[in-house]
């Protein structure tokens, strides 16, 4: 099969187009052909050596966690999904190794879910590290319909997930970004507020006595989040482990197919949507991880794999 490699850390140069052998099935596994996979930060931080201290590395390695596919073939005793299935997955595993950027990945069942059929295979691609970053933090601080919850980098890959999943559970949200956004947040029902310098005045402008929740996707946020949140309020980061010291929660997304369907269920619901900036093709996937660093795509990036209708 083909796939997107890199033997060694480095910069999006070090990604090479190569043949691989085809991923064996396990008990318990789906072999998925690829459709489209997603990029995230993640990628090329794990690329650059970033997280060597986290995770094991054998290289070669195929980058990507997010997958639409359908399902080729499946181990030994799974009979949650048969061949022809749509389905999508993170797929982060144990150990870094296979990924996404392939024709073909196996992915143990636990982590699959149904493809919503109201997502193209693009967005679908682009739902699950990003929609269950969000999903399982807003779970963790049991944001409800009763709060008013505060969305740092609201227009992100997983802050315009996690405003629509807050804006689903019937909550009152306000999201943070730059004015060229805020038209963008207004779709989903946020009420937008440019972040920088005086962000905590004009979001006690919109909620005098402080908010109930504040979700950071961004990090280097905790001194806003302090000087917005009332008391007794719960706030958490997927990107600033400080907020810890500060009573607030630092998530790693976990892979959770059922999770994951939830979120699928809500897409098909018309409830969640998954804006994309751009499909790349699988040989320009080192582009499409360039333009991921940059910082200021609103939407996913999708790597096209497979093109068949």
């Amino acid at each position: 099969m083909k796939a997107m490699i890199y033997e060694e850390y480095g910069g999006p140069d070090v990604l090479a187009l190569a043949d691989r052998p085809m991923p064996k099935v396990g008990p318990g596994e789906v072999l998925i052909r690829v459709r489209s996979a997603a990029v995230n930060p993640v990628d090329w931080k794990l690329m650059a050596g970033y997280l060597d201290e986290v995770m094991q590395a054998f290289f070669p390695v195929v980058p990507g966690w997010d997958v639409s596919g359908v399902v080729e073939s499946v181990g030994y005793d799974t009979p949650e999904f048969q061949p022809g299935d749509e389905v999508i997955s993170y797929a982060r595993k144990d150990f870094v190794h296979d990924g996404t950027f392939a024709e073909f990945i196996s992915v143990p069942v636990r982590a699959v879910a149904r493809r919503p059929a109201a997502l193209d295979w693009d967005q679908a691609a682009g739902l699950p590290l990003a929609g269950l970053t969000a999903y399982q933090l807003l779970n963790r601080l049991n944001a409800s319909a009763d709060d008013t919850v505060l969305i740092h980098g609201a227009a992100g890959g997983v802050g315009s997930l996690g405003a629509q999943l807050a804006r689903a559970r019937g909550a009152r949200v306000i999201g943070t970004a730059s004015e060229r956004n805020h038209e963008f947040l207004r779709s989903f029902g946020v009420e937008p507020v440019t972040y920088g310098e005086g962000l905590a005045e004009r979001v006690r402008a919109l909620a005098p006595e402080g908010v109930d929740v504040v979700a950071d996707f961004v990090g280097g946020v905790l001194e806003t989040t302090r000087a917005v949140l009332r008391d007794g309020g719960r706030h958490g980061s997927i990107a600033d482990g400080s907020v810890e010291q500060a009573g607030g929660l630092v998530v790693w997304v976990r892979p959770n197919g059922a999770d994951l369907q939830v979120l699928a269920d809500l897409a098909d619901a018309g409830r969640l949507t998954v804006p994309v900036a751009q499909s790349f093709a699988l040989e320009d996937a080192a582009e499409a991880l360039r333009l991921n660093q940059t910082g200021h795509v609103r939407g996913k990036i999708a790597i096209r794999v497979s093109r068949e209708d």
